[in-house]
């Protein structure tokens, strides 16, 4: 058959193998063992597209985009770990933050101070975490190796350092005024007395920069709240017609004694001589009528001549209770006026101890006035001081 004949397609050419390269013969036992070499691949062409000067910018750029993406990742996670880090101060501090200061104007002053590392990160995390107009003004305490995170939680929480001013009980209105006037961390001024009883004695806290006018209604509106609650918890038979009332007493009580164990019983007194129709003949309301609200500024002595002399606070002539209060009671005093102890007495006088005897009966009080007298002319005052009821 001829060469021809064999390549043409048929019937009798379908299931004759093709021809296929020859393997040249091995040489030995072992080559034939082993397996064949791949013929290499064909080498790589690139494309047109591939070499546009389109697609090497674009290339470019692409690169250029992942390595600024990396290095923005690293930066993020640098400020990141500096924000929520240990600050570089060494001590506590106090940092001021004014009125209508913006966030980059605190963080330049934070760096300043060696309060944290760097402002822009600062800045930056309050603008990510919406803060930048929420830090509120006031004085802050910055401890040791504060973190930025935890600075910037503080100033926007506004958890800045409370002051206090300390009203001890007893003192009149102006004393009060003077006292608040007198301390440097408020500012603006009083200008007027308020009446006398009218503000509660009392621990008050403030912050820096806090105005004196807005101390002086709280302890405006303190007071009104004590004498509410205590009124509304008075006993059945009070003797007292008002508020007003209780609120004389309770400064009469006051200035009697300075015992908290003594308050209630010498509320009794009172209450019980003004059930009796008889004169309150307390000491300190007649000093009150002499001096007015200078009459506790110093120690005074009260001399027999004094109580003879009549002026409008002299319970040794007036009946019944004074014009009004002679100080400015607290908490204690008001409470022990409407829940006073249950007694039967009508005098008390000092016992030479800071305390008082106290006595049903005019005889029994003698016994401890004589007493009384014993103790003062031992110290030679000079003076006669009853400290209490006399008759």
């Amino acid at each position: 058959m001829s060469k021809d004949a064999s390549d043409k397609p048929g019937p009798g050419n379908r299931n004759r193998p093709r021809p296929v390269a020859a393997r040249p013969s091995p040489r030995s036992p072992r080559e034939a063992l082993q397996p064949e070499i791949a013929p290499p691949p064909p080498p790589k062409v690139r494309s047109r597209q591939a070499r546009h000067p389109v697609v090497i910018v674009l290339n470019f750029f692409l690169t250029l985009g992942l390595i600024g993406a990396f290095a923005a990742g690293i930066g993020l996670y640098w400020s990141r770990h500096e924000y929520l880090s240990a600050g570089p101060n060494a001590a506590d501090a106090n940092f001021f933050v004014d009125q209508g200061s913006t966030v980059e104007g605190v963080a330049a002053q934070l760096e300043d101070r060696g309060l944290i590392s760097n402002r822009w990160i600062f800045v930056g995390a309050a603008q990510m975490l919406d803060t930048a107009t929420k830090i509120k003004a006031g004085e802050y305490l910055i401890p040791a190796h504060a973190s930025m995170d935890s600075i910037m939680e503080k100033l926007v929480e506004g958890r800045s350092i409370q002051h206090a001013i300390t009203i001890p009980e007893g003192l009149t209105s102006a004393q009060i005024i003077e006292r608040i006037n007198e301390n440097p961390i408020l500012v603006g001024d009083i200008t007027f007395i308020p009446a006398e009883g009218s503000l509660l004695p009392e621990t008050y806290k403030f912050t820096r920069g806090a105005n004196r006018q807005d101390v002086l209604e709280r302890m405006q509106r303190a007071h009104q709240k004590v004498v509410d609650d205590a009124w509304e918890h008075r006993i059945d038979d009070l003797p007292l017609k008002s508020k007003a009332d209780v609120i004389t007493l309770a400064s009469i009580v006051e200035k009697e004694t300075g015992r908290a164990d003594e308050r209630n019983r010498v509320a009794a007194v009172f209450l019980n001589r003004i059930r009796k129709g008889m004169k309150l003949q307390s000491d300190p309301t007649i000093l009150y009528g002499l001096y007015g609200g200078e009459a506790w500024e110093k120690p005074r002595t009260l001399y027999r001549s004094d109580m003879q002399r009549p002026n409008a606070y002299n319970t040794y002539q007036i009946d019944g209770l004074p014009p009004g209060p002679i100080a400015n009671p607290g908490r204690a005093s008001i409470e022990a006026v409407t829940n006073p102890s249950r007694t039967d007495d009508l005098y008390f006088v000092a016992d030479g101890t800071g305390g008082h005897a106290f006595a049903e009966t005019y005889a029994e009080h003698q016994r401890n006035v004589a007493k009384w007298r014993e103790i003062e002319a031992s110290r030679s005052s000079g003076g006669t001081e009853t400290g209490g009821t006399e008759n």
